[in-house]
């Protein structure tokens, strides 16, 4: 099998990992951090907004399973990437809309599925969603991988997590994994 990985911010890592964790073709989905210029940062540094670090997942998919731009359109569906550094009540830089391509061909994708998006007037405002090369990748603390799973019935996970997750489930019933 190939793979390739795609690294992607739309808020609370949390809810991108319930999702992308579902998702047929998908091999692995890490929780952690991307986007600033501190080393090894830890989750109070990021939730703080003093590293620049934006909360991602990092997938790692089979592009013969589940096409990079497939990908993409399971991200746009599932977060508010109208909103500058916001998601819900999560306000700050680390919860921005962001694409931290690997390739040129994953930075051309975004691109025109951003211009596609914004063209077709999906939302009532314009895709903020930053499009940025990938430098690095900061794998959070163990307690936050798998969280959803693992705390399903956590306050925030039923009030934030599960409707999103619930939402994935409702429009892409035909790519869940079996």
């Amino acid at each position: 099998m190939s793979t390739e990985i795609a690294t992607l911010g739309g808020g609370c890592f949390w809810c991108l990992e319930a999702v992308f964790e579902q998702l047929r073709g998908v091999a692995k989905v890490e929780s952690g951090y991307a986007g600033g210029a501190a080393t090894a940062p830890t989750y109070q540094q990021v939730c703080g907004g003093r590293t620049g670090h934006a909360e991602v997942v990092q997938v790692t998919f089979d592009p013969a399973l589940v096409p990079y731009q497939d990908i993409l359109d399971v991200f746009f569906a599932t977060h508010d990437p109208t909103t500058l550094n916001r998601q819900g009540a999560d306000v700050g830089t680390q919860y921005r809309s962001a694409i931290f391509y690997h390739t040129p061909q994953q930075k051309e994708i975004a691109e025109r599925r951003i211009a596609e998006l914004n063209a077709a007037g999906v939302w009532d405002a314009p895709v903020v969603t930053e499009v940025v090369p990938f430098q690095a990748f900061y794998k959070a603390e163990d307690y936050h991988q798998g969280y959803f799973r693992a705390n399903p019935y956590q306050p925030y996970c039923q009030a934030v997590v599960s409707p999103k997750v619930a939402k994935f489930r409702k429009r892409f019933t035909a790519r869940l994994k079996g």
